[in-house]
C-alpha cells in the first residue's frame, strides 16, 4: 500500500469538501444513518445492500474511501471472520472515524492512503461506493486505474455512484442544483461511462444497472483470468 506519510490531504478535497469530510462537527452529524438515508433520498440501505451482496465470505476486499453510515460494518459482516476488509482514505479524520466504527471487527482495518498512487498489492475484490463523483476527472481516472490494477485475475470490482437520471425524474432539477453547488465534480462523471473510463477497463467483463429512475448506477467488472 502507498506510504501514509506521502499522502497529504489533496487541495481539491480541502477546497471543496472541508465542510463535509474534514470538519469534526460535520463528520459527527453526517455519519448518522438517518442523514445518510436522507441524502440518498431513502435509498441508502438499498444501495448498500446491493453493493455488499456482490462480495462473498472469506474474500480479501479493498474499500476505496470511507463511507458515512454503517457501510463498512455491513461489509465486514458479509466477509466474515475468514475474510478481510481493508478501508483506505486520504483523510486521517475519516480513517479515525472508520476505525471507531469497526471496533469489534478484527477482520477489518482502515488506513490513510492516496488512491492516486499505485497500491502495490492485490485483492480478491474492490468496492468503490460513492467516491468517483467527488473527485476531479484526472484524479478519477488515476483512482480507477489503480483500483483496476489491484483486482487479481478472476476478481471483481464494484462501483456504486450517481448516474444521469431519466428525463422524467421528479428529482432531476433538484439534483442539477446539488451537482452545481455542492458536488462540482459530479457532472463530469455523469458525462462518462465508468466501464470505459480508462484503458485498463478492457481487461474486464462489465455489467451495469441503474436504480431509482436512473439516479444511481451499479457497475460491476470481473477481471479476465
Amino acid at each position: 500500500m502507498p506510504n501514509p506519510s506521502s499522502s497529504p490531504v489533496p487541495a481539491y478535497l480541502r477546497d471543496t469538501y472541508t465542510w463535509a469530510y474534514l470538519d469534526r462537527r460535520s463528520v459527527r452529524w453526517l455519519d448518522q444513518p438517518a442523514v445518510v438515508s436522507t441524502i440518498l433520498w431513502g435509498n441508502a440501505g438499498r444501495l448498500m445492500d446491493s453493493a455488499v451482496a456482490e462480495f462473498s465470505p472469506g474474500q480479501r476486499v479493498l474499500q476505496a474511501a470511507a463511507v458515512y453510515g454503517d457501510f463498512s460494518v455491513r461489509m465486514a459482516r458479509r466477509l466474515g471472520s475468514d475474510g478481510q476488509l481493508n478501508v483506505v482514505d486520504v483523510a486521517p479524520i475519516q480513517v479515525a472515524n472508520t476505525r471507531r466504527k469497526l471496533l469489534g471487527w478484527p477482520n477489518a482495518r482502515a488506513q490513510v492512503a492516496d488512491l492516486t498512487e499505485p497500491l502495490g498489492v492485490g485483492f480478491d475484490a474492490v468496492c468503490c461506493f460513492f467516491l468517483l463523483h467527488e473527485v476531479p476527472a484526472p484524479v478519477r481516472r488515476a483512482i480507477v486505474s489503480n483500483l483496476l490494477e489491484a483486482v487479481e485475475p478472476g476478481g471483481k470490482i464494484v462501483f456504486v455512484d450517481y448516474h444521469q437520471p431519466r428525463w422524467w425524474h421528479p428529482l432531476r432539477p433538484v439534483m442539477a442544483m446539488v451537482f452545481r453547488y455542492l458536488e462540482p465534480f459530479a457532472n463530469s462523471l455523469l458525462a462518462e461511462s465508468i466501464e470505459t473510463l480508462v484503458p485498463e477497463t478492457a481487461g474486464f467483463e462489465w455489467h451495469k444497472e441503474t436504480l431509482f429512475g436512473g439516479l444511481y448506477q451499479k457497475v460491476v467488472g470481473v477481471r479476465r483470468s
